[in-house]
């Protein structure tokens, strides 16, 4: 990974950083990948449009294939499962997936231009529902269905702020205290700054192999393999009645039956299903923090506890550092904010390393089953599971 923050440098060089590191932990070199796959960012120009190109010629051109995907926040996921699927079909042996960005200040906005039929650019210019007034929007839900408070939605960035600061490539490496979180202004309420995520610059990348591959060419002791047992991007099912950014309502289940899960809950689901696994075999997971209050959601959506039951999970203690299921044990989006090409990706570094044993402070005892769950704009979604 390139380390999260605010460095003023273009994206590209954070996608090769981490690129380069990852090669290194490989033990393998650039003109080694047969496939490159790009996590596309859209606010850089032409070439944050053909990702898998920019980081290919800034490695140095050697006739590897690529492709580039742009699926919003579950970008990187959705690069990791179309080098995965080329390796299954046997079409190569070695790829590697990058995402970068560096990211505007303040909260994300459209791309210029005028565009009526976007529901993305409407939601701004008929709204003006920026990305922390739907997250307090689902806030509001959370509290109304289930009776959360503002407390704990602070107990959340207080858990996750613990972690962050033990992981050298966070953004924020502080502890925060609820104090601290409930003296923060006020954005969206009932959320303030500490509760909701930032926007950052950084770069993640993973090299994947086949496991024939990995075998003959295995270099330095890593520790145990590490395999990806899943990779989920399904979409939403009609009706889905729950609000998903950047729409302005609900579909009407008046005529049809709601689907069995909501949109979160389906897209892990499904990976479980692939990887024959279910909640009770997870040792972490990394869940899409963007606010304290989603988080909560989050924990439902994966199962570790059924409706309504978030919040006694996290005051039990359960999914803290320690916990019977830590989440977000890298200090989550409250530590690092979004660079949104990068993150899915990060959230996989994550899992490796705990896998792996090398997290260090942050270091899940015994770790050997993990999930990473993400949600982009316009449907887009991922998990990923990965065991030892």
């Amino acid at each position: 990974m390139h380390p999260w923050g605010k460095w003023g440098r273009p994206f590209t060089e954070y996608g090769v950083a981490a690129a380069r590191a990852a090669l290194g932990d490989a033990g393998i070199a650039w003109t080694d990948v047969d496939f490159l796959v790009g996590a596309d960012t859209i606010r850089n120009g032409y070439p944050g449009f053909v990702a898998g190109s920019t980081f290919a010629q800034a490695l140095g051109w050697s006739g590897a294939r690529i492709a580039s995907c742009y699926a919003a926040c579950a970008s990187g996921a959705q690069a990791i499962d179309i080098a995965r699927t080329r390796i299954l079909a046997g079409l190569c042996d070695v790829a590697l997936v990058v995402g970068a960005d560096a990211a505007p200040k303040g909260f994300f906005r459209p791309v210029g231009g005028d565009r009526p039929d976007d529901p993305d650019w409407l939601r701004f210019r008929l709204l003006g529902a920026t990305n922390p007034a739907y997250f307090a929007l689902y806030a509001r839900r959370r509290m109304a269905l289930y009776g959360a408070t503002p407390e704990d939605f602070a107990a959340v960035k207080v858990k996750n702020a613990a972690a962050g600061a033990l992981n050298p490539d966070a953004r924020y490496r502080k502890a925060v205290t609820a104090a601290e979180v409930a003296a923060s202004p006020v954005v969206a309420d009932p959320l303030r700054l500490l509760d909701i995520c930032a926007t950052s610059d950084g770069g993640a990348a993973v090299v994947l192999a086949s496991e024939d591959w990995a075998r003959r060419h295995a270099g330095r002791d890593r520790g145990p393999a590490v395999r990806i047992a899943a990779v989920s991007t399904v979409t939403p099912r009609f009706p889905n009645t729950v609000l998903e950014m950047p729409n302005f309502a609900t579909d009407s289940s008046a005529a049809t039956t709601p689907p069995e899960r909501p949109f979160r809950a389906s897209i892990a689901h499904a990976a479980y299903e692939e990887a024959g696994l279910g909640p009770g075999d997870l040792s972490l997971a990394e869940v899409y923090d963007l606010s304290t209050a989603l988080e909560l959601d989050w924990y439902e959506d994966i199962g570790l506890c059924g409706e309504g039951e978030a919040e006694k999970l996290l005051r039990a203690g359960d999914t803290a550092l320690g916990g019977r299921v830590p989440v977000n044990p890298s200090g989550g989006l409250a530590s690092f904010g979004e660079a949104v090409p990068a993150q899915a990706i990060a959230q996989v570094c994550e899992l490796t390393r705990q896998l792996r044993g090398e997290a260090g402070p942050r270091q899940v005892e015994g770790a050997r089953t993990g999930i990473a769950v993400n949600q982009g704009l316009f449907g887009h979604g991922s998990a990923t599971i990965l065991t030892r």
